[in-house]
C-alpha cells in the first residue's frame, strides 16, 4: 500500500518532527518528546492510516471505495461500517446546509476547472456556459442516493466525491491513534487542517500560523495569523489556491450544489476551531457557502472563527 511513499523523520530542541505526503499535501507530525523510536513508531501508524484512508476513498484511485460506486451507478453497491458512517455525515451536513453541501456535486468538475489561472484578459477558456452547468446539474441531488449501512445506489450518471470530508477525518483519525500510543503532546497537520492531542509540556498552546489568502503576491508584505491551540482541531477553506478569473471577476472553487454555479459574496477565507477537524472543516465550508452571510452564520453556531475579506 505504501510503496514508492516516505516518511521524513527530523530531530528537534525537544521533539520530533514527521513529514510525508498524502491528499495532495504536505503532511506535518509533530510529536513533544525526544524518544526516537516512539516517534518513528508514531510516523508509520500516522501515515499509514492517512495513506489508507486516502486509497480508499479518492476519486483518483480507480481501486477505491469511491471509484466503484461510482462506476457502478444504477446498481447496488456493498459497503462497510466506516463507508456507512461517512455517508451518514454527509447527509447531515447536507440537511444542515439546506442541500448547498451536497457529496454528489462533484459531478461539476466535469464542468469547472479550478487552476488559480490568473489571467484577467479576455474569455478564459475553461469557463462553462450556461447549458454545460445546466447539464451537469442533472447529475447532482442528495435525495437521488440511496444507503443503508449495508449499501449504497446512485441513479446513473452520478458520482460522490468524499473529498469534502476524507482529509479532515484522516486528521481525527491519526489523533486517536496518536492517543493511544502516547500521552506525549502531538499535533497532525495534514495540508492546514489539523488537531492536537494536548496542549504542550508546561501546558503551553501550540502556535499555528494561518496562511493569508493572498500570500503569494509578492507585492504584498502579510503576515501570517497566528492562533494559540491547547486542545481540539482547527481547519481552514477558501479559494486562496483554486479559483478562476474570468473577464476581470475571480470566481471561487466552492459550488452551490443547487445552482452548479461558485458561490457568491463569501469571505477569502474562513478558520474554525472546534473539537474534532472534521466539524472545523465541514462549518468552515458550510460558512463560505453562506456567502455575504458567513460570518454570520459562524456566530449562530457560538464556536471560535476568523474570516478574511
Amino acid at each position: 500500500m505504501n510503496k514508492g511513499r516516505s516518511i521524513r523523520l527530523t530531530k528537534n530542541k525537544d521533539s520530533y518532527g514527521i513529514t510525508f505526503n498524502a491528499m495532495a499535501s504536505s503532511c506535518e507530525v509533530i510529536i513533544q518528546s525526544t524518544d526516537k523510536q516512539l516517534a518513528t513508531k508514531l510516523a508509520d501508524i500516522i501515515a499509514t492510516e492517512v495513506w489508507r484512508i486516502e486509497d480508499k476513498y479518492s476519486r483518483y484511485n480507480q481501486r477505491s471505495v469511491c471509484s466503484v460506486i461510482n462506476n457502478s451507478a444504477g446498481c447496488s453497491i456493498a459497503i462497510d461500517e466506516e463507508t456507512y458512517l461517512l455517508l451518514n455525515f454527509a447527509q447531515q451536513c447536507y440537511q444542515l446546509s439546506d442541500g448547498l453541501f451536497d457529496i454528489s456535486s462533484g459531478v461539476l468538475r466535469r464542468t469547472w476547472s479550478f487552476q488559480g489561472d490568473q489571467s484577467s484578459e479576455g474569455n478564459n477558456d475553461n469557463f462553462p456556459t450556461e447549458a454545460q452547468v445546466k447539464q451537469n446539474l442533472t447529475h447532482v441531488g442528495w435525495r437521488k442516493i440511496y444507503f443503508d449501512q449495508k449499501l449504497i445506489r446512485l441513479a446513473k450518471g452520478m458520482e460522490i466525491d468524499f473529498g469534502g470530508i476524507g482529509k479532515e477525518y484522516a486528521v481525527d483519525r491519526a489523533i486517536i491513534l496518536a492517543k493511544q500510543l502516547t500521552n506525549s503532546p502531538v499535533l497532525v497537520n495534514l495540508g492546514g487542517d489539523l488537531a492536537v492531542t494536548s496542549s504542550r509540556l508546561n501546558n503551553e498552546p501550540w502556535q499555528v500560523a494561518i496562511e493569508h489568502p493572498d500570500t503569494d503576491n509578492n507585492d504584498l508584505n502579510l503576515a501570517d495569523m497566528i492562533i494559540s491551540l491547547k486542545t481540539g482541531a482547527l481547519a481552514t477553506s477558501g479559494d486562496a489556491r483554486r479559483f478562476l478569473i474570468h473577464k476581470g471577476k475571480r470566481y471561487s472553487h466552492i459550488l452551490n450544489a443547487k445552482t452548479g454555479w461558485p458561490i457568491k459574496e463569501a469571505p477569502r477565507s474562513i478558520t474554525v476551531v472546534a473539537p474534532q477537524c472534521i466539524q472545523a472543516g465541514i462549518l468552515a465550508t458550510l460558512a463560505l457557502l453562506q456567502g455575504i452571510h458567513a460570518e454570520q452564520f459562524l456566530e449562530e453556531q457560538e464556536i471560535k472563527f476568523w474570516a478574511r475579506r
